[in-house]
């Protein structure tokens, strides 16, 4: 994993060639399960206490996509860990989960 810092979003666009980007809301129209996830994609996520600028999903509609989650009114939404962990394994999923452990194996017991 490489981490590099950015300034803001437009300092993260400046300096990357995104050609395909998801933005993980609660405020999209549609289901995270409804999205293609390309090889170099880039997922978005926002701060747990606001998510992700609205001139951001205004900008890309048809890249938002959401979580399933009970009403608002029962709770706000899941935490941003449990969101990215869920986005990201959606993902590796698509692309088969490379370089992943598929399967497993009982350690107490022998065929």
């Amino acid at each position: 994993v490489t981490v590099r810092d950015y300034e803001n979003l437009e300092d993260f666009f400046a300096k990357n060639d995104v050609r395909q980007m998801w933005c993980l809301s609660t405020k999209a129209p549609r289901c995270y399960t409804e999205a293609q996830f390309s090889d170099d994609c880039y997922l978005f996520f926002g701060k747990e206490t606001k998510g992700l600028p609205e001139w951001l999903l205004h900008d890309h509609p048809e890249q938002c996509v959401r979580l399933p989650m009970i009403d608002k009114d029962s709770a706000r939404s899941l935490n941003l860990s449990n969101a990215v962990a869920v986005g990201t394994f959606e993902v590796l999923r698509q692309w088969g989960c490379p370089g992943m452990r598929t399967q497993g194996h009982l350690t107490q017991y022998e065929d």
